[in-house]
């Protein structure tokens, strides 16, 4: 009835993806790219279809590591093309391959939520901290799964609650560690990684309290992760641990984020 003539199909294998992050990401697209990448032209959350080293690639300015940074989909035929001419322009850059883990790393610290970790069927955008994901729509008359239960929350009040907790532990960390407020135990660690930016391990986890709880109780506490059979002192926040403002996927690089000595400090922003 809308007029719109549109088919579905499966093109998994028709596209790969490469994920260009980093203070000097739009310099590097910029000379290999005829598109302009400046923030009034290319705003954050948003694509445009480009030509880079003559190959067409959709660019999106996303980020899951909390940086400057463009997702580039590229037909599967032009992917190595696409890398070859990326990687030669950022060779003058130090630019480098990261894996998996380097993501999972920086999106700890940055407090970007994981599916089935962070968040998962059990747990509601209140309790996850994203309330701003719906505290507009519960303004409207608009329905949806979920309003009623969302709008009981906020009436009744939470009984658990996201929050992250930078560990000092010398041993890594697996998730379901236990985590302690003021000796007793009030939650457990749902994911975590080392923050190589922060310098400790970064965990995040639900703390609960069944008599219903505020920010004054969460605040108020004295926090621990058990460890392989060991305690360690635990400091919480509920903001991100690292780039707080989000002035990085801004582009902006005034602020410096690194607690760290000198040395790994370079070797952090590299």
């Amino acid at each position: 009835s809308s007029g719109i003539n549109a088919e579905y199909g499966d093109h998994s294998a028709d596209y790969g993806m490469l994920s260009l992050q980093g203070p000097r990401s739009r310099d590097i697209l910029e000379k290999i790219c005829d598109a302009d990448f400046s923030n009034n032209a290319f705003p954050f959350s948003t694509h445009q279809l480009v030509t880079v080293a003559g190959h067409q690639v959709r660019a999106m300015r996303l980020t899951f590591v909390g940086e400057l940074g463009w997702e580039l989909h590229i037909p599967s035929e032009s992917l190595v093309a696409v890398y070859e001419a990326v990687m030669a322009a950022g060779g003058e850059f130090g630019i480098a391959d990261a894996g998996y883990r380097a993501i999972d790393a920086l999106s700890s610290e940055k407090g970007y939520k994981h599916w089935h970790e962070d968040v998962r069927p059990d747990t509601t955008p209140l309790e996850a901290g994203m309330a701003w994901l719906v505290n507009p729509k519960l303004k409207t008359d608009v329905d949806f799964l979920g309003r009623e239960a969302l709008l009981s929350q906020k009436k009744n009040g939470l009984k658990q609650r996201l929050v992250c907790l930078k560990v000092k532990s010398p041993v890594p960390m697996v998730t379901l560690e236990a985590i302690y407020r003021n000796d007793k135990v009030c939650g457990y660690v749902r994911r975590t990684a080392y923050g190589y930016s922060v310098g400790c391990n970064v965990a995040w986890g639900y703390v609960e309290n069944p008599a219903g709880l505020t920010l004054d109780w969460i605040r108020s506490g004295t926090y621990k992760v058990e460890c392989m059979g060991e305690l360690y002192d635990a400091e919480m926040t509920l903001a991100a641990p690292f780039d707080p403002k989000n002035l990085r996927v801004k582009g902006d690089y005034s602020e410096d984020y690194f607690p760290l000595s000198d040395t790994t400090k370079q070797s952090a922003h590299l």
